[in-house]
């Protein structure tokens, strides 16, 4: 079946049902003139900057038309999105009168990350590019550079990315450019970010979410959006459904969100329609913020969205082949396809580039005319592909030293409580560069200590309107991504608690953010960020509760995957070293950084001091549960997470009783990362580092909390791999007792006891001569353990209780 076959351009929705009158609802302004040299210098760069973004996707040579072409002016390969590239550079041309006139602080954030041709246009035209990348110099070898290099080896890439100057969002995966712009407006009362959402991005649930970011923004405190809605109609090869939406749907639709609509679409005379729209947008803005300055803030503002409604692939091919390319899906990549090798095309592509007068925008020299220079601000630190906040705007937050939150070693403490402790003060410490986003679960994760001096961000309520709260609460996980990128790409630091079988939702966004962040790192002008600092907690080992939906550690296998510059990944065991971890964390630059802990009372194995050296090691043997402080042991018992690490305690305190003549060594592993191969990650033992603690030939069982493949991997070249087995999460739950949560991944003492009976049997010929009888026994108490859960709906009492190891083993 063929594909949609549209019988006219640039098609209109039809009209709903919907009645007249909520027309009225839609902002309406009397028109007005430009000046006439405005309306020239954003004619120009616009003309200006969709010829270039055409040439770079089409020209390998002969930039600036100096002869006709010739298929070896087209590169082999065509690459680059032209649909999009005249709404933006439209969008650019006005943004740079809006700074030039107000004097603005703002960043420009673009949805369509594919449409980086006009992008890069722009930033050249400005001088950006030159700024960062002096072989782009606004000359014409700058501009043979830029053009023929786009989208091959050692270019530019066909989407926006932490290349491109100004940008703070990685435009390839759709639907986040709005969460993160609202992010990037907290706390920085100045800065206006336009955002650019397109209709395509605009049928992603993040975006439809993300409209409610404003109800999260207070006009004393943070900053302004300017959302503008790209409706060109069509995404790769059909319409939209904003591009089928009338003016009544859309009215309606953003009234509800809380937005006041203005509509953009006089084609004739577009530069007066968006201008003027953009002068109203900013006023809203400004009786908004200075209502909420003077103490008189306004409950439900509602804040200006404008839906721009122009043509795809505006001011490119009519017609190619009898089909329609401008104002169709044709024109979404590369429209003229053929060009290298169809006479045909080759003649359109002429005439298209043609049309553009190229002799009237550039100078002799190949920089741009004066009349585009003077609607492009003078400051360089205006200019948006240059603005500080996007490149260089980190600041050290100030992190109380986490000991006077510690717990006194041999009680018990949830690690969440004291953390909700440490966060506390962090926030009073930093009240205008740190904040927590979380989906609506920091009291059920019991870190509600962070609520003693602050509250939640939430403007629509009139219990959090206007208070100055420094806790965003929403429970759509892509929201808090969004807002928590935002806000640590302008120079902040932000912290994500979740439950742990839901941070998976929001996989591929963090996927995103770290490939950003490392471009970003391979770039010669950006500085350091704030690490994203990811806490989950609420794990499977305590959701019985809540059954086999809450029982999800894969998020752990998302960073394990990312670049070994960038992964972190901390399975703290008790109260102290989660301080420990946390602090560091909230310190740490450049990383994507997950902490795993428990919000149930846990046993406090280490001291503050033992906790630091700990954490410091990464993993260290813990001398208190091992036979003779870990020496010359038969089998070496490891655990891997805060639960799973006291099964493996307690099962070092079972063998002592079953099996007296076991030697045992107990490690704890804190910093995942220490278990790679050596170089494989900055944190990785070396061979004799990792023979060391875990001993070069003894056997391994490893009590781990995620998935088994993930160790395996670290692991994998470690030396005698054959002595390693692994127990974790073997994806087993319901609602059940947490006990027997253990039982069904086989991660409980009676599991790990077996495993080191069986290891332990190979050199020692006591435990060999008993294991079928110790064996046996084992099983008879998880079969009696698994009665008893059965019959009383919970675990035997003193499960729970801590071992005691005050005998002194000998042999």
């Amino acid at each position: 079946m063929p594909g949609e076959v549209i019988d006219r351009p640039n098609p209109q929705p039809l009209p709903s049902h919907i009645p007249e009158d909520v027309l009225s609802l839609a902002v309406k302004l009397e028109k007005t003139s430009l000046e006439e040299s405005k309306n020239a210098g954003l004619q120009a760069f616009r003309d200006a900057a969709n010829y270039i973004a055409a040439a770079m996707i089409f020209l390998k040579d002969n930039v600036f038309l100096e002869r006709a072409l010739t298929f070896e002016d087209i590169k082999p390969r065509l690459l680059g999105h032209w649909g999009t590239c005249p709404g933006l550079t439209l969008v650019y041309s006005h943004l740079n009168l809006l700074v030039q006139k107000h004097d603005l602080d703002l960043i420009f954030v673009v949805g369509p990350g594919h449409g980086a041709p006009a992008i890069l246009a722009s930033l050249w035209l400005e001088g950006s590019l030159e700024r960062f990348y002096p072989q782009y110099g606004r000359s014409k070898q700058g501009l043979q550079n830029l053009v023929t290099r786009f989208s091959t080896p050692g270019g530019f890439p066909s989407h926006i990315n932490a290349e491109t100057p100004g940008a703070i969002h990685e435009g390839g995966e759709l639907g986040y450019a709005l969460a993160v712009s609202f992010g990037a407006v907290m706390d920085k009362p100045d800065l206006v970010v336009a955002c650019v959402v397109g209709d395509g991005e605009a049928e992603s649930g993040p975006t439809a979410t993300a409209w409610h970011g404003y109800k999260y923004i207070d006009p004393k405190e943070s900053g302004a959006v300017i959302p503008i809605v790209h409706v060109n109609g069509f995404k790769i090869s059909e319409r939209t459904i904003y591009g089928c939406m009338d003016d009544k749907e859309m009215v309606t639709l953003f009234t509800g969100y809380g937005y006041q609509c203005r509509f953009v679409e006089d084609l004739e005379d577009i530069d007066a329609d968006l201008g003027a729209s953009m002068e109203w947008a900013l006023s809203e803005i400004t009786k908004i913020q200075s209502a909420a300055r003077s103490g008189k803030p306004i409950m439900k503002p509602r804040w200006p969205v404008l839906i721009m409604r122009t043509p795809k692939g505006w001011s490119g091919p009519k017609e190619v082949h009898g089909e329609y390319v401008e104002g169709s899906f044709h024109a979404h990549q590369v429209p003229l396809a053929a060009a290298k090798s169809d006479p045909e095309e080759l003649k359109i592509l002429q005439t298209w580039l043609e049309s553009y007068k190229p002799r009237n925008l550039f100078t002799e020299s190949g920089g741009p005319v004066e009349s585009i220079s003077s609607i492009i601000p003078q400051d360089d630190s205006k200019k948006l592909g240059q603005r500080k906040e996007t490149y260089d705007a980190y600041e050290n937050l100030k992190i109380p030293e986490w000991q006077k939150f510690a717990v006194e070693k041999g009680g018990q403490q949830s690690c969440m409580k004291v953390s909700g402790e440490l966060l506390d003060q962090v926030l009073q410490d930093n009240p205008r560069s740190m904040r927590i986003f979380s989906p609506d679960e920091l009291v059920s994760n019991k870190l509600d200590a962070v609520f003693r001096h602050t509250g939640r961000n939430f403007q629509w309520d009139e219990f959090s309107n206007a208070k100055g709260g420094r806790i965003i609460e929403i429970l759509s996980e892509h929201c808090c991504q969004g807002f928590l990128q935002g806000y640590t790409l302008t120079g902040r630091v932000g912290l994500f608690p979740s439950y742990e079988s839901f941070l998976g939702i929001i996989h591929t966004m963090m996927v995103q953010y770290s490939k950003f962040c490392k471009m970003a790192a391979e770039t010669t002008w950006r500085k350091h960020i704030g690490s994203i600092n990811y806490l989950e907690t609420s794990t499977w080992t305590r959701q019985e509760h809540n059954g086999f939906s809450h029982q999800n550690p894969s998020f752990i296998g998302a960073v394990l995957n990312l670049k070994p510059t960038a992964a972190r990944v901390y399975l703290p065991p008790d109260a102290n070293t989660f301080l420990s971890t946390l602090a560091h964390c909230l310190r740490s630059k450049n990383y994507v950084n997950l902490m795993v802990g428990s919000k149930q009372p846990q046993p406090v194995f280490l001291s503050p001091d033992e906790a630091e050296s700990h954490c410091r090691a990464g993993g260290s043997v813990w001398k208190f549960a091992s036979t003779d402080g870990g020496l010359d042991p038969d089998v070496v018992l490891v655990g891997i997470g805060s639960e799973i690490t006291f099964e493996v305690v307690a099962a070092a305190a079972l063998l002592r009783k079953i099996a007296p003549s076991l030697r045992v060594r107990v490690i704890n592993v804190t910093d995942l990362m220490i278990l790679g191969l050596e170089g494989s990650h900055p944190h990785a033992l070396s061979h004799d580092d990792f023979d060391a603690l875990f001993t070069t030939d003894k056997p391994i069982h490893f009590n781990y909390h995620g998935y088994a493949n993930e160790l395996k991997g670290l692991l994998f070249g470690r030396r005698q791999m054959s002595r390693i087995s692994i127990e974790s999460y073997r994806e087993e739950g319901s609602t059940t007792s947490p006990f027997d949560m253990m039982l069904c991944n086989h991660v409980s003492r009676y599991d790990v006891a077996e495993a080191a009976i069986k290891g332990a049997a190979q050199r020692n010929e006591k435990i060999s001569v008993d294991m079928h009888e110790i064996l046996s026994g084992i099983r008879h108490e998880i079969s009696k353990t698994r009665e008893f859960i059965l019959a009383n709906g919970k675990d035997p009492d003193g499960t729970y209780d801590v071992p005691k190891f005050d005998e002194v083993h000998s042999t």
